[in-house]
């Protein structure tokens, strides 16, 4: 399955990024946008996952987000994640990029984290952007911020712009990286999309680990078709002991 070109790489490497996608928490059990059961199927996720969606009817948005944080406190990280976390703890230099705002990274053991799309289990004020702790909302009766502001989810809603430090942290990683994964995403949203072309291009050596090829498939130098959590575990093991 690991090419053995692979194995030298990542026991030589000294920077590793990885850049994950929805796939590897799907694995966990956590559903895509689009696979939003019952009353929300009535509902365009970029109806809810919007600002003014936000402003117009906040109770509707934090219900719908409570909804989400509900599934995603009951699901576990995987052995993908749990691989990731160990990796952390291999190389001198560790980075990882996800797309996800499911917070298991986290959970796993991770430390090093940009988190692109932000993180659902952290809030923020609309009014002054002041960081809020996690707090139960009730919709009929929704937080505001000391400040007067509304307190939202701490995402990246359609139409807002990524964080820039969190992107130009992830782009000075995959310039500077010797191996790049790109693991469980689709490889088409951007500009995370850009991220393993990004690190082929200054050298590293990009591996994609998916369930199905991708666009960056023929691109890149090795691409592993499968689960991340079946696979990642399997290749801890070779690196880190074979």
């Amino acid at each position: 399955m690991f090419s053995e070109k692979l194995i030298n790489k990542l026991k030589q490497a000294k920077i590793v990024a990885v850049l994950t996608g929805a796939g590897i928490s799907a694995e966990s059990g956590v559903p895509t946008f689009r696979g939003e059961e019952g009353l929300w199927k009535k509902f365009r996720p970029e109806e809810l996952a919007n600002f003014d969606a936000f402003m117009r009817n906040p109770e509707l948005v934090w219900e719908w987000y409570n909804y989400r944080k509900k599934i995603i406190v009951e699901v576990e990280p995987n052995p993908g994640h749990y691989a990731l976390a160990k990796m952390e703890q291999y190389f001198e230099d560790f980075h990882l990029i996800t797309q996800n705002v499911d917070n298991l990274h986290h959970r796993a053991g991770n430390k090093r984290i940009y988190e692109l799309h932000g993180n659902i289990m952290r809030n923020r004020c609309v009014d002054c952007n002041k960081n809020i702790a996690e707090i139960p909302i009730d919709q009929e009766e929704l937080p505001r911020c000391e400040c007067g502001g509304l307190i939202r989810p701490d995402v990246v809603w359609f139409g807002e712009t990524l964080p820039q430090q969190v992107m130009m942290n992830s782009f000075a990683v995959a310039n500077n990286a010797d191996v790049f994964f790109s693991i469980g995403t689709s490889a088409v949203i951007q500009p995370a999309a850009s991220l393993p072309l990004e690190a082929k291009h200054a050298g590293a050596y990009v591996v994609e680990i998916n369930t199905e090829s991708t666009v960056i498939s023929n691109l890149i130098d090795e691409s592993i078709l499968g689960k991340a959590g079946e696979i990642l575990p399997q290749l801890l093991d070779k690196f880190s002991i074979g």
